[in-house]
């Protein structure tokens, strides 16, 4: 696990200057971007494009500097430097590596000069997906956590600065795929773009499982989203470390401990090391996880449920991908997606040991209802947690897309000579 890849700091003069350079580039490049992905829009258009993209731009370089400079600097802030997380390179490849398949298939699927004109449709809608997509995932992850930021909306009034705490902290990935639904969808139904919604459903969606495979990686690298315990003869689990031993590309400690560390170092539980069984009272055999883990400097041995996720998340992108062939209607391989991905995502989320995501132990504990939560311990597999929960909401929207589809291409014979695929 390398949590950090490198560290840059910007303590002298030089430093910042380039600092600012870059920042201006990023701003500047944002607007050139919008200016130039609409190539069949009047000048107006573009100048407008360009000015909302160039503001946005602007406004992503100024949350930068505020968090690399320091408060001496001219736009400083907290002083934390640049430190290049492994999290973040792994989901800018997952976004880059969705954005150029997704491209490419829809210039294949159209040909010609309609493909040419979608695929640069398809590059203007990722930004949009990018935005909401981050967007949603952290309104999710907000009202899962929502005890622990209800106190902190106040603040932003006496304090404006607090927004930038609550930009901080996790993501959820189903709440980034809600807000990127969500954007596609209102965007597909513009006069400008006129493309139906369930047709670019289906060219984007595996996309979302190859970013997903990458998002899991980085998870990994974080030490977040972690698995449960395993037994002692688990011959892939895995121990994240704490602050101490972890370390950058070249080996150099970076003193950011694993977020898995971070919660085992203060769980008051017992588990027998040998088993990977957790009490909540001492037995035989039992130890302190807080007391282990902080005397050996690394988590329990846990499940990687991160590369289970991942591996999952190819075998859809893959599978989907080769679906195309045999599509028999528009939003088929949607409606898969979204089966395929609940079945995935429920049977993953059995191995997780982060009960911080969100349980019905959880939410019963937090709002006093302890009689409730005391059906739902922790550890039991009916505790089911939040993502479970969207799981069971997105299998039956999928089943019934998909039953609605078989139906309407059976009752039409899609018009098609036999053996003929959908494009």
């Amino acid at each position: 696990m390398i949590p950090v890849l490198l560290k840059f700091s910007f303590e002298t003069a030089l430093s910042q200057v380039v600092l600012y350079v870059l920042a201006l580039g990023l701003a500047l490049y944002a607007g050139f971007a919008g200016f130039r992905g609409s190539p069949d829009g009047t000048r107006n258009e573009k100048l407008q494009r360009a000015a909302i993209y160039g503001v946005i731009g602007a406004g992503v370089a100024r949350l930068g500097l505020f968090y690399a400079l320091p408060a001496t600097a001219f736009l400083g802030g907290k002083g934390e430097g640049f430190p290049v997380h492994t999290y973040g390179v792994m989901l800018a490849l997952g976004f880059i590596s969705a954005v150029a398949v997704a491209s490419r298939t829809a210039e294949q699927e159209f040909r010609g000069l309609e493909g040419k004109r979608r695929r640069e449709q398809m590059l203007d809608l990722s930004f949009w997906v990018l935005l909401f997509g981050i967007l949603g995932s952290k309104v999710l992850f907000t009202l899962v956590n929502w005890s622990e930021y209800e106190g902190k909306f106040g603040e932003i009034f006496s304090h404006p600065a607090a927004l930038l705490d609550l930009l901080g902290g996790g993501l959820v990935f189903q709440g980034g795929v809600l807000g990127a639904g969500l954007a596609s969808f209102v965007w597909s139904r513009s006069a400008r773009v006129r493309w139906p919604f369930l047709r670019l459903a289906d060219l984007a969606i595996p996309t979302v499982s190859l970013g997903g495979a990458f998002g899991r990686l980085g998870c990994f690298s974080a030490g977040c989203c972690w698995g449960r315990p395993g037994d002692g003869h688990l011959p892939w689990a895995v121990h994240f470390p704490g602050a101490q031993l972890a370390t950058d590309l070249f080996g150099r400690g970076v003193d950011t401990a694993s977020l898995a560390f971070g919660s085992q170092v203060t769980d008051p539980r017992w588990v027998v090391p040998a088993t990977g069984r957790i009490f909540h009272e001492a037995v035989p055999g039992a130890v302190r996880i807080s007391e282990w883990v902080a005397q050996h400097g690394t988590t329990l041995a846990l499940h990687p449920v991160q590369l289970y996720d991942a591996l999952c998340h190819l075998a859809m992108f893959f599978g989907l991908m080769a679906l195309r062939r045999y599509r028999r209607f528009y939003g088929q391989i949607f409606g898969t997606w979204l089966v395929a991905y609940s079945f995935q995502r429920y049977a993953v989320e059995t191995f997780r040991g982060d009960s911080e995501r969100g349980t019905l132990n959880g939410f019963f504990s937090k709002h006093g209802y302890e009689a409730l939560a005391a059906r739902f311990p922790l550890e039991a597999w009916y505790n089911v947690s939040t993502a479970q929960l969207i799981c069971l909401c997105t299998v039956i929207a999928g089943t019934v897309l998909l039953v609605w589809g078989f139906r309407q291409s059976r009752s039409r014979s899609l018009s098609l000579p036999p053996g003929t695929a959908l494009a």
